[in-house]
Formats: C-alpha cells, structure tokens, sequence
C-alpha cells in the first residue's frame, strides 16, 4: 500500500504518550480525516501508547499517511520488546487487565479503528497495527 509520509517516534515515558498524541493529529489531520475520525484515532493511538509503555517496557510507533486507490488514511503501527501476551482473546476482552486500568484499551483501540491486527510471542514482544480511513 502506497505512503506519501512516514514517521517514527520511540516511546519511552509519559512525555513521549503525548507526543504519539501530537504526531497522531498532525498525520491525521494530513490524511483528510474528518474530525471524528481523528479523534477516535488519536483516542486509540493512546491507548496503545501507553499499553507499549506500561506493559511492553516501551517501544516504538510507525506513522504512515496511506494510499489504497482513491482512499487515503492513517496506519499506526506499535512494537515493543516486552513480555508478549500469554492469552490474546482474554486480553481482547474488556474489563481484562493485568494492571490497574479498566481493561478497555486493546478492545476500544479496536473498536475506534477500521483495521486492527495484534501479534504477540511470550518473550520476545507485541506489535498492534491499526488503521483509520477516511470517510
């Protein structure tokens, strides 16, 4: 699939949360994506975010402003190097979590996106991929 813009942001403290927050925007409001859609992908690149850097140790976050014809979009694409995820369909549903939030962010991350991918392997990492097209 086509890119016109791609950029990369490490994400290792709180500070860095808010700039994927920031970047997101920026690429968002790049791709044409109405400000409803921004919004939910801003509100799901922060949710992952902040699972990278809670439960991955941190990681890093690939941005691409995309192409698929006549479509246009943004694709967010987060690794870590952490522990991976033992159970994925448990940590898909809401309410799961293994820390103290309310276990919202994997399946509202996918609910606010139009593309949602996750792989994980105990012991060597997660990268969630997701995607907003606009409408």
């Amino acid at each position: 699939m086509p890119t016109t813009r791609t950029d990369r942001l490490d994400i290792r403290s709180s500070d860095d949360v808010v700039k994927v927050r920031q970047q997101t925007r920026t690429m968002a409001v790049e791709a044409g994506l109405s400000l409803v859609d921004q919004t939910k992908i801003i509100t799901a690149a922060s949710e992952l975010a902040r699972n990278t850097l809670d439960y991955g140790g941190g990681g890093e976050i690939c941005l691409e402003v995309i192409h698929d014809g006549s479509r246009r979009g943004l694709r967010l694409t987060f690794e870590d190097r952490g522990p991976g995820i033992a159970d994925l369909a448990q940590a898909m549903r809401d309410g799961f979590t293994t820390g103290s939030g309310l276990g919202l962010g994997l399946g509202g991350a996918k609910r606010l996106s139009n593309e949602f991918s996750i792989e994980s392997k105990l012991g060597i990492g997660t990268k969630v991929t997701i995607a907003r097209w606009k409408a």
